[in-house]
C-alpha cells in the first residue's frame, strides 16, 4: 500500500527531464609517432644499383652518331638515367689526365640512347648512372664505342687493269684501325648505271684484285668497315677493260727523269747518263696484255719487262730476269737489239719504228714487239714467266717517251 500510494503521488507531479550531465567531451590526443615512423620505413625506396653498360654491337653507328645501350641487374625503381661520354684521345698525357677532353652528358628515360654530333672514326668513352627519389646510383663501368670510319681514298695513280681484271689500291686515312673494306662494282652502259653488280666484302688490306669481264666499263667504290658499320662510299674510280692500264711509278724513277702528272710520259734532260729507267705498275693478272710506246726515232731507249726482284743497278735485258728491245744510234745506222741475259739475235730492221706495240701473254710465255704503224711483227721472246712482271722503260740519251695504255690489242697481234 505505501508503495502504491507513492506511485500515485509521483504520477500527479510534473517530471523534470533536465540532464544534469554535460554533453561536451574532451577528445584525448593519441601519440601516433611510432606508427608514422613505422609507415615511413615501409615506403622508403632504395637508391638504384650501378647500371651495366653493354659492349658496342655491329652496325650501331654512323659517321657522326652512336647508339649506346645498358641494363640493370635488379628490380630497382629508376626515374631517369644520365649518360656521360667523351672522346678517347691517345695523345692525352697520362700524368695530366685531369685535363682530358670535356665530358658531355644526356638525360634519358630508357635504357638506350642515340648520341649525335660526333666525329668519324673516333673512339668515345661512355658510362651511365641511374637516379630515383632516393638518390643516384654509382657509375657503371666505362665502355668504349667507335663511330664508323671516313671513306677511303682510291689511289688512282697506283691502280691498274687489263681485259680480265683490275688491281685497285686505296688509303684509309683513319687514325683508328679499320676491320676490313668492301669493294662495290657498278657496271655502266648506254642506259646509265645498272646498280651494284657485285660487292667484295672482308677485304683485309688496302688493295684488291677484282676479276672483271672484258670490254666493259665499271665504276668502283670502296667502303671502310669497323664494328660500328660501313663508311660512306669513296669517290668513284672508272675502270675500262678494253685494254691493259698501268702508270709509271714515280718512286722507281731515276732522279734525272721527270714523270708527267698523268703518269704516262717520261722526260730526260741534257745530262749524259747511261740508261735512266722507270718501272710501270706490276701486271699481276694472268692472260694477255698489250700496250704501246711512242718516241722519237733519234731517241736511244730500252723497253720491255722485268721481274720485281731484278737488280736495280743492272741494265734492262742484261740479266735472266729482264727482257727488252734496245735502240742504239751508230754512225752508220739505227741498231736494234732484243736482249735477254745480255744476248741478242742478229736482227736488221729497215724502217725505224716510232710507235711500238708490246704484247705480253703469261699463259703462252711470249713477249712480242710490233711496229704499230706498219702492223709489222718485230720479234718475240719465248719464255716461261714464273712470276709477274713490271713494264720497264729506259732512255740512254736525252729525249721523251710516252706510254699508251688501255688500248685494245690490234687483230694482227693475236696472229703471233
Amino acid at each position: 500500500m505505501p508503495t502504491m500510494k507513492r506511485i500515485e503521488e509521483f504520477a500527479k507531479e510534473k517530471p523534470d527531464l533536465t540532464l544534469v550531465t554535460p554533453l561536451e567531451f574532451d577528445m584525448p590526443l593519441a601519440d601516433l609517432s611510432d606508427v608514422k615512423t613505422m609507415m615511413d620505413s615501409i615506403n622508403i625506396v632504395p637508391a638504384p644499383s650501378a647500371p651495366v653498360i653493354n659492349p658496342q654491337v655491329s652496325n650501331s653507328a654512323t659517321r657522326t652518331s652512336l647508339r649506346v645501350c645498358w641494363s640493370l641487374f635488379s628490380d630497382d625503381s629508376v626515374e631517369y638515367y644520365e649518360l656521360y661520354y667523351r672522346p678517347v684521345l691517345e695523345d692525352t698525357p697520362a700524368v695530366d689526365s685531369t685535363k682530358g677532353p670535356d665530358v658531355s652528358n644526356v638525360k634519358v628515360k630508357e635504357t638506350h640512347c642515340s648520341v649525335g654530333e660526333l666525329l668519324p672514326n673516333v673512339q668515345y668513352e661512355f658510362w651511365v648512372t641511374a637516379t630515383n627519389t632516393t638518390g643516384i646510383s654509382p657509375a657503371s663501368e666505362k665502355a668504349v664505342y667507335v663511330t664508323v670510319p671516313s671513306p677511303p681514298v682510291i689511289r688512282q695513280r697506283e691502280c691498274s687493269s687489263c681485259p680480265e681484271a683490275a688491281l685497285i689500291r686505296w688509303e684509309s686515312g683513319n687514325t683508328n684501325p679499320v676491320d676490313s673494306y668492301t669493294v662495290e662494282l657498278i657496271e655502266t652502259g648506254t642506259d646509265g648505271q645498272s646498280g651494284v653488280t657485285e660487292s667484295i666484302v672482308a677485304v683485309p688490306t688496302c688493295e684488291s684484285l677484282i676479276q672483271l669481264e672484258s670490254g666493259r666499263q665499271y665504276l668502283i667504290y670502296v667502303r671502310a668497315v669497323n664494328i660500328g658499320g660501313p663508311s660512306d662510299r669513296s669517290q668513284a674510280f672508272t675502270v675500262s677493260t678494253t685494254g691493259t692500264i698501268f702508270h709509271l711509278l714515280q718512286d722507281t724513277a731515276h732522279p734525272c727523269l721527270s714523270i708527267s702528272e698523268d703518269g704516262f710520259s717520261m722526260f730526260y734532260g741534257d745530262e749524259e747518263l747511261p740508261c735512266v729507267a722507270v718501272l710501270g705498275d706490276l701486271i699481276p693478272v694472268r692472260g694477255r696484255h698489250y700496250w704501246e710506246v711512242e718516241l722519237d726515232e733519234d731517241t736511244e731507249y730500252r723497253i720491255g719487262v722485268a721481274y720485281e726482284d731484278t737488280q736495280r743497278n743492272s741494265y734492262l735485258g742484261g740479266t735472266n730476269t729482264s727482257w727488252c728491245m734496245r735502240h742504239v744510234l751508230t754512225p752508220s745506222r739505227h741498231k736494234y737489239e732484243f736482249l735477254h741475259s745480255g744476248w741478242s739475235p742478229d736482227i736488221r730492221i729497215t724502217v725505224n719504228p716510232v710507235r711500238i706495240g708490246l704484247s705480253l701473254n703469261y699463259e703462252r710465255g711470249i713477249l712480242s714487239f710490233f711496229n704499230v704503224e706498219l702492223e709489222q711483227h718485230l720479234y718475240t721472246f719465248y719464255c716461261s714467266f714464273q712470276r709477274y712482271v713490271h713494264p720497264c722503260f729506259a732512255l740512254d740519251n736525252p729525249g721523251a717517251l710516252t706510254v699508251r695504255t688501255g688500248v685494245e690489242a690490234p687483230g694482227y697481234v693475236h696472229l703471233v
